[in-house]
Order: structure tokens, then C-alpha cells, then sequence
């Protein structure tokens, strides 16, 4: 049993929590996360969920996902998950989200990892939550997402306009 913490309109913590998967009481907020995992091809690793997920089950979604638990960082929150679902330890003790999308339930960070070149044949993906993983390029995303097979994302040209920003500024 995960349990989340509940924040205000200003993404301060109100001392309240729910159980995942309960719903979002009316005015209150969650916290989730998500990484983008990018390869020196600009390719980005992206995941099929489980057909046996209560929510979007079988679409293709971004590198990793998840909420932040209680008591966690979207750091702390994006290096579990990031553990959990791909088998993945990359250090976030120097990163912070690159952008932040505010949605009706919450709030969701977006970390970009670029140039990371991983043989998807080693990772230890969770059974339970990926069903499958394969490097794809951004037309292909935006392809899966037009035939209703990707989770219907408004912020794929964002994050690719961030990964090119994070490239220039890291070199």
C-alpha cells in the first residue's frame, strides 16, 4: 500500500494523504513523475505498460513514471521508479525537474536524461508494471499517440524542445 502525500494549489503539503489509486479529493493535489530517457541518437526509450494496469492499460508511455510517495522528493520519487521499472540506478542528486505540467489532479515533473546509450536487452524491467520497452524516434510517438496506442500526451514537442535546450546547455 503506497501512500501519497496531498499538497495545495501552491504545491504546498497539507498534512493530508490518500492511499494510490484513491481518488483525489476536490481541491487537493498529487505529486507525479516522469522521465524522459533519451540516446545519442535522440531516440527516446519508451515502455508498454501492462495489459493488467488499472489505468491505461497496454498504451506506450515515456521512460519511467510513477507518483511520488509520501515523504519523498520527485528526486527520491524519479530514482525509485526509475529503479523499480527498469532496473536503472542513475543518479538525481544533481538533477531537478526540467519542466513542471500542472494537471487537473496534480502536479507532474519531467526529468530528461540525454545521451544515455543503454542495451534495453539488460534492463530488469518489473514484469508486474512493463509489459515491453524499444527505442523510438519522436514521429513514431507522435504516431502511436494518433492511433490511440501511446498515453495521449500534449507535451511531446516540449520535451523535445527541452532535450534540445538540456543538450546545448550541457554540451
Amino acid at each position: 500500500m503506497e501512500i501519497i502525500d496531498l499538497y495545495d494549489k501552491d504545491r504546498i503539503k497539507t498534512g493530508k494523504t490518500i492511499v494510490r489509486g484513491e481518488p483525489v479529493p476536490r481541491g487537493y493535489f498529487k505529486s507525479v513523475v516522469h522521465l524522459c530517457i533519451f540516446n545519442s541518437k535522440g531516440e527516446m526509450l519508451i515502455q508498454q505498460r501492462q495489459p493488467t494496469k488499472k489505468s491505461m492499460p497496454d498504451l506506450w508511455d515515456f521512460s519511467v513514471a510513477g507518483a511520488v510517495s509520501s515523504g519523498e522528493t520527485p528526486c527520491d520519487a524519479i530514482h525509485r521508479e526509475t529503479m523499480e521499472e527498469l532496473g536503472l540506478d542513475i543518479d538525481f542528486s544533481h538533477e531537478r525537474p526540467y519542466f513542471t505540467v500542472n494537471f487537473e489532479l496534480g502536479f507532474d515533473d519531467y526529468f530528461i536524461i540525454t545521451n544515455y546509450d543503454v542495451d534495453i536487452t539488460k534492463l530488469h524491467i518489473q514484469q508486474e508494471e512493463v509489459k515491453d520497452v524499444k527505442w523510438a524516434k519522436k514521429g513514431e510517438i507522435i504516431s502511436l499517440i494518433k492511433q490511440g496506442k501511446f498515453i495521449k500526451y500534449n507535451c511531446v514537442n516540449l520535451i523535445y524542445s527541452m532535450k534540445k535546450a538540456r543538450n546545448a546547455y550541457i554540451g
